[in-house]
């Protein structure tokens, strides 16, 4: 069974791997979608600390994950609906494009069971906070 996780996993940390090994429980093979820099400019309205290929090499060379791609700039959910997962494992704080996944998939005849992990550690462990230390 193929799961999915998708993210920014910007300088990845403990509660990225977490994330990761949580979700790869839910299935045999983690598949995690990297967003694009234009993505994260779009919903986080900054841009990632590292570019999405450093980002992509370092969910690529995390233990558990099977394969590991970046997003698509224009779709969200093409993607999606080239790895047809068994289930889609979402973040615990995860909110972008969150509220339509379920409808959308539906459309294009995708019904993969959706869902939501626990945090791990979050008072220490959360990008935005990471960030604000190394300041």
């Amino acid at each position: 069974m193929k799961v999915l996780v998708f993210g920014t996993f910007d300088d990845l940390h403990p509660g990225h791997l977490a994330l990761f090994q949580q979700a790869k429980n839910l299935g045999e093979e983690l598949y995690v979608v990297v967003a694009r820099d234009e993505t994260v400019i779009n919903t986080k309205k900054r841009l990632p600390v590292q570019n999405e290929q450093l980002r992509l090499q370092n969910v690529q060379q995390a233990p558990g994950v099977f394969s590991a791609r970046l997003g698509q700039a224009g779709d969200k959910y093409a993607v999606i609906e080239e790895i047809r997962p068994y289930v889609i494992a979402l973040g615990y704080d995860q909110s972008f494009f969150v509220d339509q996944l379920n409808s959308e998939l539906s459309k294009r005849g995708l019904h993969p069971r959706i869902v939501r992990l626990k945090a791990f550690h979050p008072e220490r462990y959360k990008s935005s906070l990471l960030r604000e230390q190394q300041s």
